[in-house]
């Protein structure tokens, strides 16, 4: 059974982290974001778990990354300078492997920049915000219904490879209102225990330690600090910290297959576009008002890790269209991949692409 609302954006993520077992939330009010943070504030003491409004967004963080230290499921959100702030404990978080979820609804930067305007600008800062060599995992949802489905699909990231997960949405997609259908219930995966008698550090064949949850009798020390796999600090053994980084990296990197979530329409076509978040929606028009066109579009649901591998799905492709609320951010990622050329189309200002401002792109390719 599924339940059909008309909802905001941004609601549907609060109820979204809610269904999937989110029993914290410490935030600090920031547009476009703000609505996240009030309705988990109503919903959350009902449902017996806590909502801390911290000083700033560095507080915020720091208190998620404490919270999912001791078993709960924790998020906050944010927007622009807020994402900024929070960047050295997410940090923390990559190297201490704390499962949390942090939402980011972009606006236009850099600075204060337009806080009530829509932007793709972060979707860099996100994958290298933080100093260090990391993997990372970052949704980006292009409607109402995408904002609630991937805030659940982020939880069980999180929690599957230990690690901060994105949900980078925008003031598109967080204010717009739409129908949505909201199961009754959503597929909640738990994160592994650790075993009994293994250090608390030690990963798996996938890369990915268990948790030690605070409280439950373990002995365990975490740190930032280049640290062993009792969590011991170890910061000037070169070997170590080799190893222990390349483990960051590849437990997300090996499992970029896994983690892909793409769709793709019309394979054979020789002119594809490719989008993450709103522009898709203005793709979507756009074939659906040229269907004699056969244009080819790539949704990706899922940026990083990037799914380089998809774009041989488009075996005839002569040019790769990507449209972006920012300077072209993933068109130089799409580059590195491809051999296809790739026209980068970026729209700065807080505003759409039009559906005609495309197809000129694209009937100018053909």
């Amino acid at each position: 059974m599924t339940k059909i609302e008309f909802m905001q954006g941004n609601t549907a993520c609060a109820e979204a982290a809610l269904a999937a077992g989110c029993r914290f939330f410490g935030g600090y009010p920031i547009t476009p974001s703000t609505e996240i943070a009030e309705h988990m504030a109503r919903r959350l003491p009902k449902m017996d778990g806590v909502f801390v409004q911290m000083e700033d967004e560095i507080g915020s963080i720091a208190s998620v990354i404490g919270a999912s230290w001791t078993g709960a499921r924790a998020m906050t959100a944010t927007s622009g300078p807020g994402f900024s702030l929070m960047m050295e404990n997410i940090g923390y978080a990559v190297m201490t492997e704390t499962p949390c979820v942090i939402v980011n609804i972009q606006r236009g930067g850099p600075s204060t920049g337009q806080p009530t305007m829509a932007a793709q600008g972060d979707m860099l800062q996100c994958r290298f915000g933080s100093h260090g060599d990391y993997g990372t995992i970052a949704l980006c949802p292009a409607s109402v219904q995408e904002m609630y489905d991937l805030t659940v699909k982020a939880f069980n990231l999180a929690d599957r490879f230990r690690i901060p997960v994105f949900v980078m949405s925008d003031e598109v997609v967080g204010h717009m209102r739409e129908r949505i259908e909201i199961p009754d219930t959503v597929t909640v995966v738990p994160r592994r225990p650790l075993e009994k008698g293994t250090l608390p550090f030690t990963a798996g064949a996938d890369g990915v330690p268990g948790f030690p949850e605070f409280g439950k009798g373990y002995g365990v020390h975490v740190t930032g600090l280049t640290h062993d796999e009792r969590g011991y600090p170890e910061a000037t053994d070169p070997a170590l910290h080799a190893a222990l980084v390349e483990r960051l990296v590849r437990k997300v990197e090996d499992a970029r297959h896994e983690i892909a979530d793409v769709t793709l329409t019309q394979p054979d076509a020789e002119i594809v576009f490719i989008t993450y978040g709103p522009p898709t929606r203005t793709v979507r028009q756009v074939l659906h008002d040229n269907p004699e066109k056969a244009f080819g579009h790539l949704q990706l649901r899922i940026v990083w890790p990037f799914p380089e591998d998809v774009l041989g799905a488009f075996p005839h492709a002569r040019a790769f269209i990507v449209p972006e609320m920012n300077f072209g951010q993933i068109a130089r990622e799409i580059e590195r991949h491809t051999c296809v050329p790739v026209k980068s189309v970026p729209k700065l200002g807080g505003e759409l692409h039009t559906p005609d401002e495309l197809l000129a792109v694209a009937e100018a390719l053909r």
